[in-house]
């Protein structure tokens, strides 16, 4: 495992090493008869192909994407910076030639694809193969599910995509490969993991292999590309979003498949939920190898996010100031407010017990095991968001207002209070790629759309009662909103919500405005005064958004579709 951590670790430094070696390979005979002749060195090229899983960050090629996700793309999270101009699809400023921070995704997918086709045309009559035919096996189900993984994250962005299985030279002047449709690229996946899933061991894998594609990844990412297909987003019959064989799905099994596939997995028997009692217990959860967790990302310090970078980890880039971080990404008033009170309801019901001069109090667990707020404790120290000179304030001595939290919230999902800031590195805290509640509400979705209802409270109760919430009782429009609130909440800041909330087609949602709320004291005389009484100012603006129908697919860059010749996506113009 040291050896497949390392070999990760010299690949994220700028994509070098293995690719490097592929692209020489074909004029090199002795390179390349080595490689797939040392399983060691075999082992390698898929390590490096590892990189195309979803970390901390977008990705790997900004500085800035090193740091921050796709969170603040949606309302779960805004990033503060003034270069958060960059996340071009909140302002509808996306064009070819501006994809701000998606601007360099497109080509580093390809990459990855383009190394996974190079393997997987040589391995079967390499010597290793003759050799170490188990251990080859098993590379070819890891690189399958991999390969997968690039062209679902393509197709959630641009709809259908060239579907290229076989070595390319993908910077030749004859590039020319036709979009497939969305339909082929789901089945082209599906298949990918059915084949993967069929040459990979069974369980898990733990220990010194954890962090390896198993079984189970393989089923949990069919589960999800299913479960994205049936939706909205790709449904002809659904007018708001751009239409045709590039974005629609049109299996009238559609459902009855991701129920199937989401079950198959919940049946496989290998992952359990985590019972917690409290927020701290749910907290800890994320920091350290459990059983509900199906697949991850691992991080630990012999292998950190970028070598020698503790800043590109969630302790540095997302703690609040007063703790010595950089609060890079913070949670919107609007999503706070979403979150339930403890007994249940939402907080603009009758009865629920929301106090206007008290908002934070009596909130559903996940509020105060995800989100830094006023007056919440962090590092042992009691968090201060108000004016004047507060210690998470905008105004704060030697703090030049840039790292400040506007919304009025930081994260606390993820976030380590064990470690020293820019010190030390959580000791085994993962990046979670799939984990079983996932499943369950992938199951309880698609039972919910078959009219299976009964079945789909069950599996959604199972999610909101493990947070000390009630059993899941509604039905028709409002079961599938709480389908709908568990996903939000409980996959919070897992790179989740941009997708569901296009899948859904919540255009309210994704063009509401950012809200946040300020915090001061003051003295009887009305001046700010560091020994006034504490008073909210509620929700103020933050960031105008807006989303129209092209922003449910990222425009293909200008240059791939000028190569290439691909038919841009509807209402982008090269």
């Amino acid at each position: 495992m040291k050896k497949f951590k390392i070999i990760l670790a010299i690949a994220v430094l700028g994509f070098i090493s293995c690719e490097d070696v592929l692209e020489s390979a074909p004029g090199d005979s002795y390179n390349e008869a080595v490689i797939y002749s040392d399983i060691a060195l075999t082992e390698s090229l898929v390590f490096y192909n590892y990189n195309v899983t979803e970390n901390w960050g977008m990705n790997f090629v900004d500085w800035w994407t090193r740091r921050i996700g796709i969170e603040n793309a949606s309302d779960e999270c805004w990033f503060h910076w003034p270069t958060r101009s960059r996340y071009t699809n909140n302002y509808s400023t996306t064009t070819p030639s501006n994809m701000g921070f998606f601007r360099n995704t497109w080509p580093v997918y390809y990459r990855y694809i383009g190394a996974a086709n190079n393997f997987l045309s040589k391995i079967d009559d390499s010597p290793v193969a003759t050799n170490s035919p188990d251990e080859v096996a098993v590379l070819k189900g890891e690189m399958k599910y991999l390969r997968a993984v690039a062209y679902a994250q393509m197709i959630n962005f641009w709809g259908g995509v060239p579907l290229v299985t076989e070595p390319f030279a993908f910077d030749a002047d004859d590039f020319t490969v036709a979009r497939a449709s969305y339909e082929d690229c789901i089945d082209f996946i599906v298949s990918e993991l059915d084949e993967a899933i069929a040459l990979l061991p069974d369980g898990t894998r733990g220990g010194a292999e954890f962090g390896r594609v198993s079984k189970g990844a393989c089923m949990a990412l069919k589960s999800r590309m299913l479960l994205y297909a049936a939706s909205a987003q790709h449904d002809p019959s659904e007018s708001g979003a751009p239409r045709g064989p590039l974005y629609d799905y049109t299996k009238p099994s559609k459902w009855q498949d991701a129920a199937n596939a989401a079950k198959a997995l919940i049946d496989y028997g290998h992952y359990s939920l985590v019972p917690v009692t409290t927020a701290e217990e749910y907290h800890n959860m994320f920091l350290s190898p459990n059983s509900e967790l199906i697949f991850a990302r691992p991080y630990s310090p012999e292998f950190p996010n970028v070598p020698n970078d503790f800043n590109t980890l969630p302790d540095k880039a997302h703690s609040p100031v007063a703790n010595g971080g950089w609060g890079l990404s913070n949670p919107t008033h609007n999503f706070v407010q979403d979150f339930k009170m403890a007994n249940g309801m939402r907080i603009g019901d009758a009865g629920s017990g929301y106090d206007v001069n008290d908002i934070y109090a009596n909130r559903e667990m996940r509020f105060y095991a995800n989100i830094n707020f006023q007056g919440s404790s962090f590092h042992g120290v009691e968090l201060e968001y108000w004016s004047p000179f507060g210690n998470n304030s905008k105004d704060l001595l030697g703090n030049d207002g840039r790292h400040f939290a506007l919304t009025g919230y930081n994260l606390r999902k993820f976030l380590d209070e064990s470690i020293t800031i820019d010190v030390t590195q959580s000791s085994n805290r993962p990046f979670p790629l799939a984990r079983l509640p996932e499943i369950y509400l992938n199951y309880a979705e698609a039972q919910y759309m078959l009219g299976n209802e009964g079945e789909a409270r069950t599996y959604v109760s199972m999610v909101a009662e493990r947070v000390g919430l009630p059993a899941i009782t509604s039905s028709g429009p409002a079961l599938l909103e709480d389908i709908k609130y568990e996903r939000q909440m409980e996959l919070f800041f897992e790179h989740h919500r941009y997708y569901d909330l296009r899948r859904w087609m919540d255009e309210d949602k994704m063009g509401e405005d950012v809200l946040g709320v300020q915090w001061e004291k003051r003295n009887a005389s009305g001046d700010l005064d560091i020994n006034g009484t504490l008073t909210m100012i509620p929700e103020n603006v933050l960031e105008e958004r807006t989303f129209n129908k092209e922003d449910y697919y990222l425009p293909i860059p200008f240059d791939e579709v000028e190569k290439a010749g691909l038919i841009q996506n509807d209402g982008y113009t090269n």
